[in-house]
């Protein structure tokens, strides 16, 4: 079975293509500016050479049309026909309260998820328009919705709603949802399999550490409480996101400012975070500036460490234990000195790692040492694959 995964943004595509009987990525690339004369398509093939061209790419029909004339191409592609994609796997953001796991997309799917968009408006209606994209271009091939939200279904309600009037969560669906639930599933899921253990007995936090961060409790094989909520805002600190705030502060900022709701917005989602205190966003600049002394950088770091350290001693009392201990996403896999602070800063736990088994990178390592309480992992997560293996087993139920 071949399954095409797509991940569409509001001006980005990314896909990958997947052969299941071994799972192996046959081709994947992104298509990025879309709506823009000068859009560019990345396509890697597996065994071939990576190919990439500049071409006005107006919609997203036209950005998966012209993925699928290079998955079909003489030269650069990888299959034969358009035929031999089985199903499409979509990435959706935001499952609200509708979806609980992963579905085959008919008619009524979509239009709750329309109803639904004010929920994820960034992303959601992006995610739709590829929908749509792949139907009107493969009009016989089955589609499935994917959603971010769905592992964290098993949140229980003490830990979703928000101590605000109960109505507003009857009416609108004022809650937790939380996100990047798939790459905390596959993270979860392969720690346990490194452990040689069943994840039904075990308590792990999942640290999802990239651009946007969440932490996740994940008890036996269960999300029962996550660091973002309602929105991707709320939580750890950020890249730009500000994370965690009192509602106070925010009321103060537009009254003394006179910011308008978008302004404000702004301020906490693009403006905000490591950007807002050191200035850069990327934790590679960040390590580079408190390398030549710059005291706003340590800043940044000591306090984006700090707040990812209370989230993990708060869930490891919410499950009442922890076992092992997950880093991944860009941040996550790529920033031993990140994992080191924070794993020091845990060491009355009796967390202990090797730093040599520390800088490892690009493949999942255990990097705890033998005597240490509580394993520690960095995986590389792989948040395609959960899509393509989910889509794979709705379609053969189908």
């Amino acid at each position: 079975m071949k399954i095409f995964v797509l991940n569409c943004g509001s001006s980005s595509v990314k896909y990958k293509l997947y052969d299941m009987a071994d799972e192996r990525v046959l081709a994947e690339g992104r298509v990025e500016r879309v709506g823009q004369e000068n859009a560019t398509i990345t396509h890697q093939p597996a065994g071939k050479e990576k190919v990439s061209k500049t071409m006005p790419i107006l919609e997203h029909t036209v950005a998966i049309s012209e993925v699928l004339h290079l998955l079909v191409h003489p030269e650069h592609g990888v299959l034969k026909s358009m035929d031999e994609i089985d199903a499409v796997g979509h990435r959706v953001v935001h499952g609200g309260e509708s979806f609980s796991e992963s579905v085959l997309i008919r008619e009524d799917t979509k239009e709750i998820l329309d109803s639904i968009a004010q929920l994820a408006p960034l992303h959601n209606p992006a995610n739709v328009m590829g929908i749509r994209a792949a139907e009107r271009l493969m009009p016989h091939t089955p589609q499935v919705a994917v959603f971010d939200t769905a592992f964290h279904s098993t949140i229980p309600p003490h830990a979703y709603l928000y101590a605000i009037p109960y109505s507003l969560y009857q009416k609108h669906k004022v809650r937790r949802y939380g996100f990047h639930g798939t790459s905390h599933l596959y993270v979860a899921n392969k720690a346990a399999e490194l452990m040689g253990q069943d994840i039904e007995e075990l308590k792990i936090v999942s640290c999802h550490l990239g651009n946007g961060a969440s932490v996740t409790a994940v008890d036996g094989g269960k999300s029962v409480d996550t660091s973002m909520g309602f929105t991707p805002l709320e939580g750890l600190m950020m890249g730009t996101r500000s994370g965690d705030i009192d509602p106070g502060a925010i009321f103060f900022l537009m009254k003394t400012y006179d910011l308008t709701l978008h302004e404000i917005d702004s301020l906490l989602n693009k403006h905000s975070g490591l950007y807002g205190i050191a200035g850069v966003s990327d934790m590679r600049d960040i390590e580079k500036k408190i390398s030549e002394g710059d005291k706003l950088a340590q800043l940044a770091f000591d306090m984006y460490e700090y707040r990812i350290r209370k989230y993990v001693g708060a869930y490891i009392t919410a499950m009442g234990g922890i076992d092992a201990i997950v880093f991944t996403a860009g941040i996550g896999e790529n920033t031993p000195s990140l994992r080191t602070k924070l794993c020091r800063n845990l060491s009355y736990l009796g967390i202990e790692i090797d730093e040599e088994l520390n800088q490892k990178r690009g493949v999942p390592v255990e990097i705890s040492t033998p005597n240490s309480k509580v394993k520690v992992f960095v995986i590389p997560t792989d948040e395609e694959l959960v899509i393509a293996r989910d889509t794979a087993r709705i379609v053969a139920q189908k």
